[in-house]
C-alpha cells in the first residue's frame, strides 16, 4: 500500500517548481559529466565522481518529488474553530508565535511550517481557542495557549 502524503496546494506548487527546476538541471549535469570524462582515467577523477554524486541526488530528489506528487492528498482549506493540517495557528508562551500545521512533506520549522507529526503538531491538533498544548522538550515542558486558528 502506497503512502498518502498530505500537502497543502501550496505545497504541491512548490514541489512542481523545484520538480521543473531539478529536470532542467539533468542536461547541465550531463555535460559535466561528458567534460570529465574528457579528462582521462576516470578512477581518479575528482570532477567525474563529482558530476556522478551530483546527478545521483538530483535522480533520487526528482524520484522522491515525483512519488509525492503522485500520491498527495491535497488538504482542502477549510473554516474550523478547531486545528487541523491547514490551520494556521497564532500560540504564547511568554512570547507570540505564528504555525501553519502541513503534512510532514512541507515541514519547514524555520519557516513557521510544522508537521501535524511533530510533538508540537500532534499537541495542537484538534484544540480550540483559549485550549493550552504542553510538548516536553530536552530543557523541560513548554506550554502554549492558542490565541486565534484561521
Amino acid at each position: 500500500m502506497k503512502k498518502a502524503y498530505q500537502i497543502t496546494e501550496d505545497g504541491r506548487k512548490e514541489l512542481e517548481l523545484e520538480l521543473t527546476e531539478l529536470k532542467s538541471r539533468r542536461g547541465e549535469i550531463a555535460d559535466k559529466i561528458a567534460e570529465a570524462r574528457d579528462y582521462g582515467d576516470l578512477s581518479e577523477n575528482a570532477e567525474y565522481d563529482s558530476a556522478r554524486e551530483e546527478q545521483g541526488l538530483v535522480e533520487s530528489r526528482i524520484a522522491e518529488i515525483e512519488d509525492i506528487l503522485m500520491n498527495a492528498e491535497i488538504i482542502k482549506a477549510r473554516k474550523s474553530n478547531k486545528v487541523h493540517v491547514g490551520s494556521t495557528v497564532e500560540v504564547q508562551n511568554g512570547t507570540t508565535h505564528t504555525y501553519k500545521i502541513v503534512g510532514p512533506v512541507e515541514a519547514d520549522p524555520l519557516n513557521g511550517k510544522i508537521s501535524n507529526e511533530s510533538p508540537l503538531g500532534i499537541a495542537l491538533m484538534d484544540k480550540v481557542v483559549g485550549d493550552t498544548a504542553t510538548i516536553t522538550t530536552p530543557k523541560g515542558e513548554i506550554t502554549y495557549t492558542i490565541t486565534s486558528i484561521s
